[in-house]
């Protein structure tokens, strides 16, 4: 008997779950679908896929900072981000944290599986509706840090995605299990590296650089 490839979704939305499920079963083993970032961490070093399909826009951790996690984990994890952003900007993140395959919601169902089987042999998918030669331009920025994590720590990022999401400090301690100290420590933090004074104000930030979803 052939081994089905075995394949993580992190999504959420819970229609186009149940959509990219129904388009997959049949030829794949799915193994784990998660809503958050943070959720999709522990499941891909709890399950060990053969690959994970994960949007760059959820709650608690987004994609992109979920994906470096995952590889700082699990150096061999095969990522394929399924998004809506037809943006550079988040291409060249995703390649910057790990990710082999580029796919965009609105093409899915004609280029999941070609992705899906491209990134499975270790090489690169970018949707087509890039311009041709697209790589050429972003894979050297692979060599360098991203804007946003020049600036930031890892922990300081996951703490300004959730301070934009509108979660207190309080409620920001018990999701990281760090102390109310602790996050207000990092909130001056990230507060004085960028030069913000408001809430709103770290949501536009977070929102420009593509930490979470407009």
């Amino acid at each position: 008997m052939i081994k089905r490839t075995r394949i993580l979704l992190a999504d959420d939305h819970s229609i186009l779950l149940a959509g990219i499920q129904h388009l997959l079963e049949a030829h794949y083993d799915l193994v784990g679908q998660v809503s958050d970032g943070r959720s999709l961490v522990e499941a891909a070093g709890r399950l060990r896929p053969d690959l994970i399909i994960l949007d760059i826009a959820m709650p608690l951790l987004n994609g992109i900072d979920a994906a470096r996690q995952i590889k700082k984990m699990w150096p061999e994890a095969r990522l394929l981000f399924l998004t809506m952003h037809a943006s550079t900007v988040y291409l060249r993140e995703a390649l910057d944290a790990g990710g082999l395959g580029y796919v965009l919601k609105s093409s899915a169902v004609e280029e999941l599986r070609i992705a899906i089987q491209t990134v499975l042999k270790g090489q690169t998918y970018v949707a087509p509706s890039f311009e041709p030669g697209i790589l050429e331009g972003i894979r050297p920025s692979v060599l360098r840090p991203s804007r946003s994590s020049v600036q930031l720590t890892e922990r300081q990022r996951e703490v300004l995605q959730l301070i934009s999401e509108g979660r207190g400090n309080k409620e920001i301690a018990a999701i990281l299990k760090v102390s109310v100290k602790t996050v207000e420590f990092h909130r001056g933090r990230i507060m004085s590296k960028l030069g913000l004074h408001t809430v709103a104000e770290i949501i536009r930030w977070a929102v420009q650089t593509g930490l979470v979803g407009e």
